[in-house]
């Protein structure tokens, strides 16, 4: 947000800042509210030059021992710019970040545009089609947001599982019984529009600048929901429980797509946002003779502690600042034989989850609430897996080694939905864990102590070993012999890619088929599914007039 000095307020006015102030630090003690006076400093001008600034990030730097910093990249408007600039060498122009819409094309449309999924690529699909007039029309194999939580909770409580709206399908996708996360690599002006976008419908405003962004379970659930009124409101429409069950193709042409093996409504451009786990239609889509290949992604378990434990690693004697909040971890390793092993979807503050989607088989997934208060800490520790690993040449391989492992673990708990559970002593010495100890296992319906090397590939136990050390080393404490880890996270990515021309987002073998987001094989989260599925729209809306 915007903040005029003047008026000592936020304003709701949009402007292009000129400078950009890097590395703005704070100690705990201070607030924001110091930091045009920092900024003077720092620029060497009078405090009642600035007439305006806008906070661009806030990182936490606790790097050196005995100091923690608030970090800050300012955006700032003075009185004389470009007088600084010359004068500055380090200083550089705010860089222009603002979505830009692309043109329209000129084809008329014979049908309206279909967006299967509503994740976050369907989901930010059907919303910029919606607002630039387009109509979509959305389909979800899920239950709206509302409903969908009700299935989850019976779920975690009493182990029954609806395979058709679970932690994987429904409202919002997969992300929305996460954390929330809304950390991304990609460098891209849809970042923004997309963050924005959250924050209108409800997300909190620190997302816009937080270094490492996050909205919860808890408001994610509103959030969507909102963003399905903005785009109903509109002109589309979105239907729940309408699972694609065919596409009809003919030559290379789509023409038509089956819903729940019955309705068939005419298509002429569809974007395919289906998510990583619909493996059922990862098979129709192979059977009509889609191009799919083969992916590389990774397994592993759950591995939880106290987070007290974690803020006391991270923040040494800040632990307990009220500030500082719950702390968060990235661990990578190699290994000897060249596999990676790595810590992924770090959940403060959190809780394991169940995220089944299919009968007779174990997934797990952590989720933390916005708050980030539970007692335990949690995160996936993953190990690599290569497609020479899968056991075959077809491209649903990836998809079999998955369910293999996923079963394993519903055999090896007590086939009831239970978790496969071992302490991090015990796993080290190939012991099953007679019971917890001050690290309780959160995962519901609940936990059976066993030996994980029952449920996991022999390279991914003898991976997590060796790196286990050399995580310790650099954090200490994710060695306590009472950490618990939980199996089996297989979910992390695709196991396929659903291969498209770059150039146009459209499938390399049919025409008007759009695969997006990390069901296609082409995201690793909330924001850069989201923008590809932007990417999609924007295609769509170059081609075609809206109708």
């Amino acid at each position: 947000m915007w903040y005029n000095i003047d008026r000592c307020e936020i304003t709701g006015e949009e402007r292009l800042y000129m400078i950009r102030v890097n590395e703005v630090k704070l100690s705990l003690e201070e607030t924001v509210d110091i930091i045009p006076h920092k900024l003077a400093k720092l620029l060497r001008i009078r405090l009642e030059d600035i007439i305006s600034y806008k906070i661009y990030k806030e990182s936490i730097d606790a790097r050196k021992a005995g100091q923690v910093y608030f970090v800050y990249t300012v955006d700032v408007e003075t009185i004389d710019e470009e007088k600084l600039l010359q004068k500055n060498s380090q200083l550089v122009k705010t860089p222009d970040m603002q979505y830009h819409e692309v043109p329209k094309g000129t084809i008329q449309f014979k049908y309206r545009p279909v967006v299967i999924g509503f994740g976050p690529s369907g989901m930010f699909a059907g919303l910029i089609l919606a607002q630039r007039g387009y109509r979509p029309i959305i389909l979800e194999r899920g239950q709206d947001v509302d409903n969908r939580t009700k299935d989850v909770e019976e779920f975690w409580k009493f182990g029954k599982l609806n395979p058709e709206s679970n932690v994987q399908f429904g409202e919002g996708g997969a992300g929305t019984f996460s954390d929330g996360k809304l950390t991304t690599r990609i460098k891209d002006r849809r970042c923004r529009k997309i963050l924005e976008e959250l924050v209108s419908a409800g997300a909190p405003k620190e997302i816009l600048y937080s270094h490492k962004p996050h909205i919860g379970t808890d408001v994610l659930k509103q959030v969507v929901k909102n963003i399905r009124c903005k785009i109903e409101q509109l002109g589309g429409e979105i239907y729940f429980s309408s699972k694609v069950t065919d596409f009809i193709i003919n030559g290379e042409n789509l023409t038509s797509i089956e819903i729940n093996g019955q309705e068939k409504i005419p298509a002429e451009a569809v974007i395919l946002g289906i998510g990583h786990s619909s493996r059922d239609t990862y098979e129709v889509l192979n059977n009509r003779k889609v191009q799919i290949r083969q992916k590389p992604f990774a397994i592993g378990v759950r591995i939880e502690h106290q987070q007290r434990a974690i803020n006391k690693a991270q923040y040494k004697e800040f632990a307990e600042h009220p500030r500082l909040g719950a702390a968060d971890y990235k661990l990578t390793y190699q290994t000897k034989e060249g596999r990676a092993v790595y810590t992924f979807c770090m959940c403060p503050g959190g809780t394991v989850v169940a995220a089944a989607s299919e009968e007779g088989g174990v997934v797990t997934n952590g989720m933390s609430e916005y708050a980030r208060n539970k007692e335990n800490a949690n995160s996936a520790l993953l190990v690599q897996v290569k497609t020479e690993d899968f056991g075959s040449n077809h491209p649903l391989a990836g998809v079999e080694f998955q369910r293999k492992w996923e079963k394993a673990a519903y055999r090896a708990a007590g086939s009831n939905y239970n978790a496969p559970t071992q302490r991090v002593g015990d796993f080290m010495q190939d012991k099953v864990s007679a019971d917890a100890g001050n690290v309780i296992p959160t995962y519901l319906p609940g936990v059976t102590w066993c030996n994980l090397k029952e449920c996991l590939p022999d390279f991914v136990i003898t991976s997590i070993k060796e790196a286990i050390p050399k995580f310790e080393q650099r954090m200490k404490g994710f060695a306590i012999e009472e950490a618990v880890m939980t199996g089996v996270e297989t979910r992390s990515s695709a196991p396929v890619r659903i291969e498209r021309a770059e150039d146009v987002m459209e499938s390399v073998n049919v025409k008007g088929l759009f695969p997006v987001g990390e069901g296609a094989g082409y995201a690793g989260g909330i924001i850069s599914a989201a923008a590809d599925g932007m990417k999609a729209a924007e295609m769509i809306i170059m081609k075609f007039s809206h109708i």
